[in-house]
Parts: structure tokens; sequence; C-alpha cells
């Protein structure tokens, strides 16, 4: 069971704040006054209030003479019926403003607000609708939903390495992320006042000035939910234009990324080739270094031998 929004005493004090201000206390009167609640609960409430009061200031009087009794009884039947005319004719007006309230917040659910206003003839038929664009926003919602999706599967795609593209991205999400949660918000308030209209059409017994001016309020609240609308429909274009914009940069950065890769790859190449030269040259040096060697002990071998050949010196004699 769902919690009393607000307390018995906040009713009673809000139906005596009214009456201070010279306003009737009716249901949507207490619930403009309080910022919420349920109309009946809140004129139940009431009523049970005004009851028991009248239950203890009620004292005994002196009864009436027989000819006034019989005359006021005369007087009192025609009364009755005067109120009563009275009283179901109100009770029409108020039947059809409630009528007309439900209408004004069946359209502002969006394409078919206008053939809904033309179909709506009673209650049972406006409820209908209701629950009819009740399903078209959920569908709405739905596909918001995939549309995010589909967002984020694209975002994910996108060059990591560029900052600002990121930032872009973000932001798109960002953007659709509360578009989707406003959509889930405006949904719940429709499944509130879908509820609110239905108990507004068994106990609908608001005096005609109040009933008009909750359809004012209402038709109010279409105007601005009409531009919510736009703006919705505005960031949502803005999303999808930042996000082609970010596929943009994309194809640039994969252009630039080809570029490089390409390049890396010439520079392997060219690694590559310098490898092999220095190889080629290591082993011509490997045979050069053989070649003198070899050229060192030949010239170490003719040392040897010039050595050899050399004639050992003579003794010094002198001549007689």
């Amino acid at each position: 069971m769902r919690p009393a929004e607000v307390t018995t005493e906040q009713i009673i004090e809000a139906g005596q704040a009214l009456q201070a201000a010279g306003r009737n206390v009716t249901g949507f009167a207490l619930r403009q006054r309080l910022g919420g609640g349920n109309v009946n609960r809140l004129k139940a409430v009431w009523e049970e209030h005004v009851a028991s009061q009248a239950v203890t200031r009620a004292e005994p009087v002196a009864e009436l003479p027989i000819e006034v009794a019989e005359q006021l009884k005369a007087d009192s039947e025609g009364l009755v019926e005067r109120l009563a005319r009275l009283a179901v004719e109100l009770n029409d007006r108020a039947v059809k403003a409630a009528e007309r309230r439900v209408a004004e917040l069946v359209r502002t659910t969006g394409e078919q607000r206008e053939q809904m206003e033309r179909e709506l003839v009673d209650a049972s038929t406006a409820i209908d609708e209701i629950e009819t664009q009740l399903a078209a926003a959920q569908t709405l919602y739905k596909e918001l939903n995939a549309k995010l999706a589909d967002e984020r599967e694209r975002s994910q795609g996108l060059a990591l390495e560029l900052a600002q593209v990121r930032e872009r991205t973000a932001a798109t999400e960002k953007a659709a992320k509360e578009a989707a949660q406003a959509a889930a918000q405006r949904e719940a308030d429709l499944h509130e006042q879908l509820q609110q209209a239905r108990q507004a059409e068994q106990a609908a017994r608001e005096r005609e000035a109040t009933a008009n001016g909750q359809l004012l309020a209402a038709m109010q609240q279409h105007k601005e939910d009409s531009k919510a609308s736009a703006e919705l429909r505005r960031d949502l274009e803005k999303a999808r234009k930042e996000a082609e914009d970010g596929r943009i940069h994309l194809q640039a950065a994969q252009a630039r990324l080809d570029g490089a890769v390409r390049e890396i790859e010439e520079a392997r190449k060219q690694v590559r080739e310098a490898r092999d030269e220095a190889k080629e040259a290591s082993g011509r040096a490997a045979e050069l270094r053989g070649e003198l060697k070899a050229v060192q002990q030949e010239l170490a071998a003719l040392k040897a031998e010039k050595t050899q050949a050399q004639p050992s010196p003579q003794p010094t004699t002198g001549h007689r």
C-alpha cells in the first residue's frame, strides 16, 4: 500500500487556511495548497474533520412551534428540490470541467493530442485515449533507450586520443541520458495523472470556478511541456550533429594513423636494409683483418730472412 504523502494535521491546517482566505475547501484546492496528495483522501479527511467539529459543537435547542415547523417543512421541500437541481447542475459542470482538464493532460503526451481532443466526448473515452497515449509514451521511451544505446556503440568507435572528440561524445551521451530520464519522468507523471483523472471522474464535486482554474493551470503545463519537448528535439539534433562531427574526426585520425603505419613500415624496411649492409660490411672487415694478418706474417718472415742473409762482421788486421 502506498504511504500517505501528507499528514492529517497538514490537511486540516490547509483547510483552515483556505477558510480564512474566504475560499471553498475542495479536494483540488487542498491539493494545490499542499502541493500534492490524493484528491479523494484530502477531501475525505477534511469532511471528517468538519463532521467531528459539527458533532462536538452541537447543542440542544428548543423545538419549533408546529406552524413554524410545517411551514419550514414545506419550504424545505422546495429548497431541497432546488438544491438537488443545483447539485445536479454543479456536478454536471464539474464533470465536464474535469473531462476538459483530462483532455488537456492527454494532449501533453505528444503527436496525437489533436485527435484526442476531437474524440474526447465523455470521461470514459478520455481515459481510453489516455491509456493509448501512455502506451505511445512507453514506446517512445523504449525508442529513446534504443537510440541511446546506438549512440553509445557509435561513440565507442571514436578515436580515444582526440580529447575534443571525447568531450563531445560525453556531452552527447549526457544529453541523451537526460532526455531518456525526462521521458521516464514524464511517463511516471502520466501514470499519476491517469489515476488522478479516474478518481476525479468518480468524485467530481468541484465548483465551476475552481475547475476552470485547474484547467488554466493544465493549459499552462501543456505549454511548458511543449517547450520542453522542442528543447529535447533540439538537443537530440545537436547530439546527432556532434556524433557526425566525431565520425569525420575519426576518419581523419584513421587516415593519419594509416599514414603513420606506412611510414613505420618504410622505416622498418630501411632498418632491415641498413642491418644487411652492416652485416656485409662486418664480413668484409673480417676478410680485410685476415688479409692484414697474413701480410704482417709475410713481412715478419721477410725480416727474418734478411737478418740471416747479412754477413757477420770480420775482425780488422793491421798491414806490415
